[in-house]
């Protein structure tokens, strides 16, 4: 073989080389985008996994749109979201919705806890499921002060309201069959 080809082969490893100790270094290291707009000084889009490598620690997702193992934000995304509207395996927000699922206002999931809670075990103000506990609830198993039905008939509740409950009482009918 000659020089010129034996130096062309050894560029080849070395560039090989670094591809592949890149690829390593970014699995381990994860990955981290942040949107150039900033919205009160949050970016509109931050997608964060992994480790940060300054840090060691894990990264977290801030932003107006957060998407991450860990998210914080407006609309958040992952296996930890806390935020308006959240989607994750463990959830917090005002609307949320996860395996464990906390919503100030409406909650859905696995285990869901909120104002309206939804879900397999559902505990809040309004709460349908398997397994109902709520100051108004229905589904499988109630616990309750009150059920729906007496709700429904409230002449008091807005027309809204009465057809949204009307609506988990379906929903409550239809999980016992």
């Amino acid at each position: 073989m000659s020089e010129d080809r034996i130096r062309d082969l050894e560029d080849r490893v070395q560039q090989l080389e670094k591809r592949l100790s890149s690829a390593q270094h970014s699995r381990y290291y994860g990955y981290e985008y942040k949107s150039a707009i900033t919205v009160w000084g949050w970016p509109l889009l931050h997608i964060a996994q992994g480790i940060d490598p300054e840090s060691g620690r894990p990264r977290v997702a801030k932003g107006i749109i957060a998407i991450g193992n860990t998210a914080l934000g407006g609309v958040a995304i992952g296996g930890i979201a806390v935020g308006v509207i959240t989607l994750g395996g463990m959830a917090l927000g005002l609307v949320s919705l996860g395996g464990l699922s906390i919503g100030l206002a409406v909650a859905l999931g696995g285990v869901a806890l909120g104002g309206l809670a939804i879900g397999g075990l559902a505990g809040g103000l309004v709460a349908c499921g398997g397994l109902a506990v709520g100051y108004y609830a229905c589904g499988g198993q109630t616990i309750a002060a009150h059920s729906l039905a007496e709700l429904v008939s409230n002449p008091d509740l807005p027309v809204w309201a009465r057809q949204l409950l009307q609506s988990l009482q379906e929903v409550g009918r239809h999980s016992n069959s």
